[in-house]
């Protein structure tokens, strides 16, 4: 195959330039080469791989997919030491398939992308990076997730705060929280985690709430050294445990998109575990969620409710009206006197390849053709951006199962893609507009008919209410139809000269 195309920078410009290096980056190089392409670069912009899980180290951090099937389907890992994967270990296996496929080799760190722009006369992307260098491909792939931009609290009198302030996602290890007043505002994934790791150490801690989260009980626990010895010296079982947790996860799907009542049963199960283990009345009135089960993303904890319960542990319900240099004012005009603030508030999921700038044909930025939110032809193809993929782009996010085996097939439909653009007769793909248009009508009538747009304010929908970020099926469903690469539906431009 051919290794590199011929560009502005000479025959050494990259055939592949893919984004990042959490799962979906490490896993598409890791494809390329199975496939036996060795012509493509990473881009990093940390100085390691990881993504989310380089990035998220706060205390408690862990996956709510288990282990066997957070993990590549072609690289099964038998020695998971828990049901449910800490992020130290995730982390491990990441570097583990990174060394075993040679991809640091590959791989550029503490390069970040500024922009990307499409050259439509030599077919090329031209990459610009945050550090001023110029770099060409033929295929651009965006690796870069939807978790990956910290969300922050436009709250006025943050730059005043003195004391230790700083988001989940850019924990603070130096911060010595012990004995202190500490101060979290928000309530989700991340919070559910670290709030109670923290909660034995602090003098006082405030939980800054909007609304309580439906959170249940995590069927989690570590794995004996007779189920690894298993795992590990009959493969067979390995992947027959692999496929029950699938499929037992897959049913899951209905009662997220068709059929919501199935959640009840859930909902049940958590104000339970919420009437059986926080005492007071009042802090059981807060901690109630008052949205219908799964709109938002549901919490698994086996350690959220006995935090919450401790006496020492305050929930404020009442909006922030300011801060100031050492407290949050609340709008009844309160002062809640802290020595640190921890920002439990998310990422920026829907705006998905935030802040690079990306250019398509005829000058037209990405932000614009998605002005009315993020669409993505099968969530990876953009019409007027050619031989652009995204992975983890918009409608692809899950509630109910791993976003690895989503990624898996997200790679092996634009590894068919890279085997149409290696024919130095065809210059680019561009996914025509109309098809990109009907999966996009066909993707919000789906849509509509899930939990999702039961009216709470979520990361699965943007401002003006359109989901942008789930995927309204099945896994195996998705798997099928990105299954075979379709021709008719995109245009394609041979090269200058040839009888295409």
């Amino acid at each position: 195959m051919a290794a590199t195309r011929p560009g502005p920078d000479g025959p050494t410009t990259p055939h592949i330039v893919i984004i990042g290096t959490g799962f979906g980056g490490l896993g598409m190089a890791m494809q390329l080469k199975r496939a036996g392409i060795e012509s493509f670069t990473m881009l990093e912009k940390a100085g390691s791989i990881g993504g989310t899980w380089r990035d998220n180290t706060y205390p408690g951090a862990a996956c709510d997919v288990q282990s066997h099937l957070y993990s590549y389907s072609f690289e099964p890992k038998s020695d998971w030491t828990r049901k449910f994967g800490l992020q130290p270990e995730i982390r491990s296996y990441m570097e583990s398939c990174a060394t075993k496929y040679g991809l640091h080799a590959h791989i550029r760190f503490n390069q970040e992308v500024a922009s990307a722009e499409f050259d439509k006369t030599s077919g090329l992307w031209v990459i610009q990076t945050a550090a001023g260098e110029t770099i060409h491909a033929r295929v651009l792939i965006s690796a870069v997730g939807q978790l990956n931009q910290p969300t922050y609290p436009k709250i006025k009198g943050l730059d005043r705060f003195r004391g230790e302030a700083f988001h989940s996602a850019r924990w603070n290890h130096d911060a010595d929280l012990t004995g202190k007043s500490v101060a979290v505002i928000g309530t989700g994934a991340s919070a559910i985690q670290f709030v109670p790791q923290i909660v034995p150490k602090v003098k006082e801690l405030k939980l800054f709430q909007r609304s309580g989260a439906w959170v249940i009980p995590k069927a989690d626990r570590p794995f004996t050294g007779f189920e690894q010895w298993l795992f590990e010296t009959v493969p067979m079982t390995d992947r027959l445990y692999r496929g029950l947790i699938y499929w037992k996860n897959e049913v899951r799907a209905l009662g997220f998109t068709r059929f919501s009542g199935l959640l009840e049963a859930w909902a049940w199960l958590s104000r339970r575990s919420l009437r059986r283990q926080v005492r007071d009345p009042a802090k059981r009135e807060k901690l109630t969620p008052k949205y219908k089960i799964g709109c938002k993303r549901l919490l698994i904890s086996n350690d959220w409710f006995p935090a919450m319960d401790q006496d020492h542990v305050d929930i404020v319900t009442e909006g922030i009206d300011h801060v100031d240099e050492s407290a949050i004012v609340t709008s009844d005009g309160q002062r809640h006197e802290v020595d640190a603030i921890i920002y439990g508030t998310g990422f920026q999921a829907t705006e998905f390849l935030t802040p690079m700038k990306i250019t398509g044909l005829d000058g037209v930025d990405l932000n614009t053709a998605w002005k009315d939110g993020a669409e993505a032809y099968k969530g990876m193809s953009v019409s007027g951006f050619p031989n652009l993929f995204i992975l983890y782009g918009p409608n692809t996010n899950l509630a109910h199962s791993s976003i690895i085996f989503m990624l898996e097939a997200q790679i092996r439909y634009v590894m068919q893609c890279i085997r149409m653009l290696l024919d130095p007769g065809l210059a680019f793909m561009n996914v025509k507009m109309s098809e990109q248009r009907k999966y996009g009508e066909q993707m919000q009538a789906q849509l509509k008919r899930s939990v999702w747009v039961a009216g709470c304010n979520s990361w699965y929908v943007n401002e003006t209410g359109k989901v942008t970020n789930n995927w309204p099926g099945f896994t195996f469903s998705f798997r099928l139809m990105t299954g075979k690469l379709d021709l008719q539906d995109y245009e394609l431009q041979p090269t200058t000269g040839s009888s295409r």
